[in-house]
């Protein structure tokens, strides 16, 4: 672990981060953004299932969104990660998955991770095939939304990536 990596802390991230959250996801140049209220109302509403990295003065360098499926109690949808620019590289986005996982697994039992990527998007699909990697579990993958589905013009299709069953989590 480096000194930089040293110096972040992981927590939930709380109402005065959501502001800090629109910005990385603007930043990130791949997210679909938000509206600034949407991620005030997650930092309010999903916190418990959302993890944020602050740097050694507590200012947001990384989060990670999600929620458990109300369908699906046992799995967790990761909704977006994003890390500051000076901070990618170093593994943070992996550390923030880590340890949002362990979180929810140590509240629930938590079976399953998933996540919808875009085609191209070489760094999500290596952040979550090395997650499965780590705790041993399977991917499956489908189309979720296809291109056409979109009301708002061209966007391309979002791939669900199933990621299960975890058995290394603290529930387990």
């Amino acid at each position: 672990m480096t000194a930089a990596q040293a110096d972040l802390h992981i927590d939930r991230p709380e109402v005065a981060d959501g502001a800090a959250l629109w910005r990385l996801a603007k930043e990130s140049g791949s997210l679909d953004l938000n509206s600034s209220y949407a991620y005030l109302l997650w930092c309010r509403d999903f916190a418990g299932t959302s993890a944020v990295a602050r740097g050694d003065d507590g200012r947001p360098v990384g989060f990670v969104t999600g929620y458990v499926r109300p369908d699906r109690p046992g799995t967790l949808l990761v909704w977006q990660v994003a890390v500051d620019a000076a901070y990618r590289g170093r593994g943070l986005a992996a550390r923030l998955l880590d340890a949002l996982t362990a979180r929810v697994a140590a509240e629930r039992d938590l079976t399953a991770v998933e996540t919808t990527i875009t085609p191209g998007n070489t760094a999500s699909e290596r952040l979550f095939t090395s997650f499965a990697a780590r705790h041993g579990a399977r991917v499956e993958r489908e189309v979720l939304f296809a291109t056409d589905q979109f009301p708002d013009g061209p966007h391309d299709p979002e791939v669900l990536y199933r990621i299960g069953p975890l058995t290394d989590l603290p529930n387990h």
